[in-house]
């Protein structure tokens, strides 16, 4: 399978994180909230701005959970169909070339799903083939991408997309001062990602799927989700996430490698999912990894949070349109997520030009 290209869309409401902070603690104050460990949190997220799906004084509106979703699903829609479009665009597809969607997401409830909508929005086939991913979470961007590649090694002549979106702001809980809730609403941000696809090589894209590897983690169902409840969906988030990272991701890469006769050296490049500062440290230290290979996973948490499935996804095309990898380069990208899991995606650099039509 060849990545023909990858496209983010970003809501119009951008603020700094100290203004997010203030609003925000307006939004739980009515919870008993402790103030300064709020801010604290926030400001330690390493985040110094993000996107959010409304306006920053709109959130005190939302009165319940309907009101929250009822605005996903009409942000969700247009920032998706916007993303799908750009990637089309720019893989120069159009489209009615579409033969498979994958949709992730993880903040809100969408029946029909969002690739249905966003079918009917963008004008995709009557018989366009659809799969919604759902509660996958943080690890959805990767994982989507595992589900493409799937699909085209059967089906080597279609096109298939993938379109992430995330609306992290609406899951805030207004009455929720637990420490997860309190972390979670200043490190997520809202946005949304495409990838287009072809099965086959020399379509024109920018870098080969070699294969993926899917892993979930014993005993750690709790570690990070969401609960269902009446007022919405309830942060889960343990602070044992880095401890898993460091205890296990090593051995997953190490063996991933192996099994195609690759080690940790042959990587030339890293797509990490930008899960919090720890979370990256805690990478960077279970695989020996330089500051410079996961450059861009920082500077996209900075620029813009933490956009669950969404966010590796950025950071793809940042890699792509900033440090575009020397063709050839075998690389990785890689995300992890509820369950407690991670995906893996072993990925090699080709040239567009080569095939390009």
């Amino acid at each position: 399978m060849e990545i023909l290209s990858v496209r983010g869309a970003l809501p119009e409401h951008r603020y700094p994180q100290d203004e997010i902070t203030e609003a925000f603690a307006r939004v739980i104050a009515r919870g008993g909230l402790d103030e300064k460990l709020l801010r604290r949190f926030h400001a330690n997220a390493g985040v110094r701005y993000r996107h959010l799906a409304l306006p920053l004084g709109a959130y005190t509106e939302l009165e319940d959970f309907t009101q929250a979703n009822d605005a996903f699903i009409e942000v969700a829609v247009g920032l998706g169909s916007r993303a799908i479009v750009d990637a089309l665009k720019s893989a120069g597809r159009t489209p009615s070339d579409v033969d498979l969607i994958v949709s992730a997401t993880v903040t809100g409830l969408a029946i029909p799903s969002l690739e249905a909508r966003i079918a009917a929005a963008i004008g995709l086939r009557p018989d366009v083939k659809r799969m919604p991913l759902v509660g996958l979470g943080c690890v959805a961007g990767a994982a989507g991408i595992s589900r493409l590649h799937d699909y085209l090694l059967g089906h080597p002549d279609d096109v298939a997309v993938l379109v992430a979106v995330e609306l992290c702001s609406l899951t805030v809980q207004r009455d929720d001062v637990s420490l997860p809730n309190l972390v979670a609403s200043g490190l997520f941000g809202d946005g949304a990602s495409a990838v287009v696809a072809q099965g086959g090589g020399g379509r024109g894209g920018q870098i080969e799927v070699l294969a993926t590897r899917s892993r979930l983690y014993p005993d750690s169902e709790r570690t990070m989700g969401f609960d269902v409840s009446s007022s919405g969906l309830r942060i889960v988030l343990d602070s044992a996430v880095p401890a898993i990272v460091g205890r296990y991701i090593r051995y997953d890469v190490e063996s991933f490698l192996a099994d195609h006769d690759l080690s940790l050296d042959d990587i030339g490049w890293w797509v990490c999912h930008p899960g919090g500062p720890k979370v990256i440290e805690a990478l960077q230290a279970a695989l020996d990894l330089p500051y410079a290979a996961v450059e861009l996973t920082w500077d996209s948490l900075a620029r813009i949070g933490n956009l669950s499935s969404a966010s590796v996804l950025h950071v793809l095309e940042d890699t792509l349109r900033d440090r575009p990898p020397v063709v050839g380069a075998f690389g990785i990208v890689l995300a992890m997520g509820p369950g407690f899991c991670s995906e893996l995606v072993l990925v090699r650099a080709t040239d567009p030009s080569e095939g390009a039509r």
